[in-house]
């Protein structure tokens, strides 16, 4: 794909795009490299979570959400 057609996307075709790609990474996540921040803000994500279940939402409904806001 021509780097410059990706702009030419729909939105929703970009958002489909996007999700192709992070399930292809998701595939090898030893290849992906996390740093050292990235633990320490995941580790303080978690624990807000935790201490307070009722602020995320499952991935499922955020996925919902933005295809119901993005369709096109």
């Amino acid at each position: 794909m021509d780097s410059a057609s990706v702009f030419d996307l729909s939105t929703s075709e970009k958002l489909q795009l996007v999700e192709d790609l992070w399930d292809d990474l998701a595939s090898a996540p030893e290849a992906v490299p996390v740093h050292d921040w990235q633990k320490q803000e995941l580790a303080r994500r978690k624990a807000n979570l935790l201490n307070h279940p009722a602020s995320g939402l499952p991935w499922e409904e955020v996925k919902r959400k933005l295809r119901a806001r993005h369709a096109g």
